[in-house]
């Protein structure tokens, strides 16, 4: 992958973390650039960044001392993502990221094409969240 789209997903990454972009315009930009999709690993700490030519590339995410709650639970993620989406005063992404591995979400992919996000548990459970209107 070249070293443009390389620091377009790292400067969105980055960005999901201090909160300096919203999720849609991380989702802007990474399409912009050519990214389908990408994919978040709660436990390898990773994100991986997905061009339609089969390309990727796998950034670090920031450290965390949390691990995956064994119980998948849906329910509470629906609600984090809500929480997400009306972003209120206390959210950061970072307090999400948290709150959902103590629900059980080991990651997510996000697809572009599918315009979705599919959380999953350590066990292969899921929730599917699709893009708002």
């Amino acid at each position: 992958m070249d070293a443009e789209r390389i620091s377009i997903a790292q400067t969105c990454l980055n960005a999901a973390h201090d909160g300096s972009l919203s999720f849609p315009e991380i989702v802007g930009k990474l399409i912009s650039a050519g990214f389908e999709g990408y994919t978040v690993d709660y436990r390898r700490n990773s994100q991986t960044f997905y061009l339609p030519d089969g390309d990727s590339v796998v950034l670090d995410m920031r450290p965390s001392s949390r691990s995956v709650a064994a119980v998948f639970d849906a329910t509470e993620i629906e609600r984090l993502v809500r929480w997400a989406q009306a972003n209120p005063a206390d959210y950061s992404y970072v307090a999400f990221c948290e709150k959902a591995k103590d629900a059980g979400c080991a990651g997510y992919i996000v697809s572009f094409l599918g315009r979705r996000v599919v959380y999953f548990g350590r066990t292969a459970e899921t929730h599917v969240e699709h893009f708002p209107k």
